[in-house]
């Protein structure tokens, strides 16, 4: 009786890991060459972003970060802020994105005068899509750049430097424009 229980056990801890392999492939996030996924999600005024519409025709930078009230998030959004106008100019946008609420992102905006979207992925399924790591806490800080048919061309991790994701972007992007 005892060993039938075990077998029962052990076989649904086999089934559950199978189960998890299987969301993990399928969250494995994205690779050059690979299209953007379809989403949608609001924006800090509560509008809806679609990225099949948004994106089409434009060089697009989506980075997503942990959270908006922490000193690297600010240093990188105002860093972004800054090359907004030069990025409008060549048909190149920047979006931000994070789990935070809608209220949330409207007052970190406002309070770091972004120029750029800024999105609320609250269930963290668009950066599961797009393969964004999770950390202990929180999600993890992760740039993509897509061409104007909405390929990935460019992909940049680095949790700890804000600025570098900026540095990254404007580097690769001065070869790409």
């Amino acid at each position: 009786m005892e060993l039938i229980f075990i077998l029962k056990i052990f076989t649904w801890f086999k089934n559950k890991i199978k189960v998890m392999k299987l969301n993990q492939k399928k969250f494995e996030g994205l690779k050059i060459g690979d299209r953007i996924p379809l989403f949608t999600l609001k924006d800090q005024n509560g509008a809806l972003w679609k990225s099949n519409e948004r994106t089409l025709g434009k060089i697009t930078v989506i980075y997503f970060y942990p959270v908006n009230g922490g000193n690297t998030s600010k240093a990188q959004a105002r860093a972004f802020s800054e090359i907004f106008t030069t990025f409008s100019l060549a048909g190149i946008q920047i979006v931000g994105v994070n789990s935070a609420n809608v209220a949330s992102h409207k007052k970190f905006a406002e309070k770091n005068n972004l120029p750029f979207k800024i999105l609320s992925d609250t269930g963290n399924i668009v950066s599961m899509q797009f393969g964004v790591k999770k950390g202990i806490f929180i999600r993890g800080r992760e740039t993509f750049i897509f061409d104007r048919s909405g390929v990935l061309i460019y992909k940049f991790r680095n949790l700890f430097n804000g600025e570098e994701h900026v540095e990254r972007t404007l580097d690769f992007l001065a070869v790409q424009v």
